[in-house]
């Protein structure tokens, strides 16, 4: 199986624990026009590897989590029903672009 360019996860740190099955989606923008490029979900590890090819051009993307949903699904409120992460991509290395997820905050950085 390959990896695509950009991958993620998630680290609920309310709870300790990774946020499986968040939906999560991958932009690209083109003519200062969002379009849609793959969608997946975290898996049981808080992980999302299959998302979008292997290589992606240089320019901007953005990666959309449904973490309203994630929350409804624990019974928890959330201030975020999303979090969108707007990133640069600027060559052939791989981009991960973890989250640091909880129900009033997040923070996210460029992981390795």
């Amino acid at each position: 199986m390959s990896v695509s360019h950009v991958t993620t996860h998630i680290l609920d740190t309310g709870s300790g624990t990774p946020a499986a099955g968040v939906a999560v989606v991958l932009s690209g923008k083109e003519s200062g026009t969002w379009q849609e490029l793959a969608r997946s979900a975290t898996d049981a590890d808080g992980r999302a590897k299959d998302l979008g090819p292997e290589q992606l051009a240089p320019g901007h993307y953005k990666l959309t989590f449904a973490t309203g949903s994630y929350y409804a699904s624990q019974q928890s409120a959330t201030f975020f029903p999303e979090v969108d992460l707007i990133f640069e991509v600027t060559g052939p290395e791989h981009y991960h672009v973890p989250l640091l997820l909880s129900p009033f905050a997040f923070s996210t950085y460029r992981g390795s």
